[in-house]
């Protein structure tokens, strides 16, 4: 193997006191939140009933990605022991010798913090009375920005790696193996950017169809089908996996392709 023909990737993962990772997910929730700024002025939307959705999202997403990580691919650790359900609820991780270490939150799936932000978002609603179609269809707007910088920071953290492979774009994660692989974080990344310019565009030309639930239901197919096919390429990420026919990824992704296609 030539290593000279692959893109080696050992990146630092911090910059300054910040961690990559955690940097990714703040630029990308920032964007978001001014892209749904922008939609609701655009939409004479009162700014008393924008200002509370950050709040609903943020929380909504990340109890959603950590619950969603720890009940689909660790409940083997995270439910059969209180340092485990401490550590699921915590950012923080138990150390052989009874102290314990601030970690962050070491694992967050999308599929969790998709359903746990529409959870939010429906409790958003009841509370401004606003139409949850037209509130779907802002945040669906929004969304790819969000999951591009998150897969971004994923790439950074040199995890989800893809598959062992001979293309010439591939990436040797240093701090996994020597050898070279699929980037699947980068093209998620990619493929998200394309969705957020792709809804941007269409909502300037079809301005109509938010409160329709249109935006949502293209949102949530485009994500969850390119997420289906791109898992081709990953390794998995818990050995129970090897034994599926689908891995984790696609049988939950499938659930919400259904949705977005109905919708």
């Amino acid at each position: 193997m030539n290593e000279l023909s692959y893109i080696v990737w050992n990146p630092s993962l911090s910059i300054g006191p910040f961690r990559w990772y955690s940097l990714c997910w703040l630029i990308g929730l920032a964007l978001a939140y001014l892209v749904v700024k922008r939609l609701y002025k655009e939409q004479k939307i009162k700014d008393e009933l924008f200002d509370p959705l950050f709040f609903y999202c943020f929380i909504g997403i990340l109890i959603g990605a950590r619950l969603g990580h720890c009940l689909f691919y660790q409940p083997d650790y995270y439910l059969t022991s209180v340092k485990g359900f401490v550590e699921m609820l915590l950012p923080i991780h138990f150390l052989a010798d009874g102290g314990w270490k601030f970690t962050g939150y070491e694992g967050l799936a999308s599929h969790g913090g998709t359903l746990g932000l529409m959870i939010a978002l429906w409790l958003y609603v009841r509370n401004t009375k606003l139409s949850i179609w037209r509130v779907l269809d802002n945040i669906a707007i929004a969304t790819g920005i969000t999951a591009c910088f998150i897969r971004l920071g994923n790439l950074m953290n040199s995890e989800i790696i893809g598959k062992i492979t001979d293309v010439p774009w591939a990436f040797i994660f240093e701090r996994v193996d020597q050898m070279p692989r699929h980037p699947g974080q980068l093209y998620e990344a990619i493929a998200y950017a394309i969705l957020f310019g792709l809804l941007w565009f269409l909502h300037k030309r079809m301005p109509e169809k938010i409160g329709t639930g249109w935006y949502f239901g293209f949102c949530l197919f485009y994500i969850f089908t390119f997420r289906f096919f791109i898992e081709y390429t990953k390794e998995i990420q818990e050995a129970f996996e090897a034994s599926l026919p689908l891995d984790m990824g696609q049988i939950l992704s499938t659930p919400f392709i259904v949705i977005g296609a109905a919708k």
